[in-house]
């Protein structure tokens, strides 16, 4: 019982870690409460950029991200769970989100017309 409420603890720990990442970053925005350990967040560009970002990420295999709709909008989730995550884990995950935002945006900035 200890082991499991000590995984629970340290996910959920770890889950508002990300969060608080997600509220500092002016480029994201928290979609909802983060309680337990599922974030679920956004990139303020729009659907569209937030639906390449997941793709780009789920296809490196780096890190797997699901979504949803919140407020008719595309709603990233990033779900703390397995058993030996830990900090390090989280935080290449939020380097990479934010390494390949970055790239996503610099690429439809090169696209738009000018």
């Amino acid at each position: 019982m200890q082991g499991l409420q000590h995984h629970v603890r340290e996910h959920v720990r770890l889950a508002q870690q990300f969060a608080e990442w997600v509220k500092q970053d002016a480029e994201f925005e928290l979609a909802a409460p983060v309680p337990l350990n599922l974030v679920c967040f956004r990139h303020k560009g729009g659907d569209q950029i937030n639906q390449d970002l997941m793709d780009r990420l789920n296809r490196s295999g780096d890190l797997y991200l699901t979504h949803t709709r919140l407020n008719d909008r595309l709603t990233l989730r990033f779900c703390v769970g397995q058993t030996n995550t830990q900090a390090r884990h989280v935080e290449r995950a939020w380097r990479r989100i934010q390494e390949e935002a970055a790239r996503v945006g610099l690429e439809r900035s090169l696209q738009s017309p000018k």
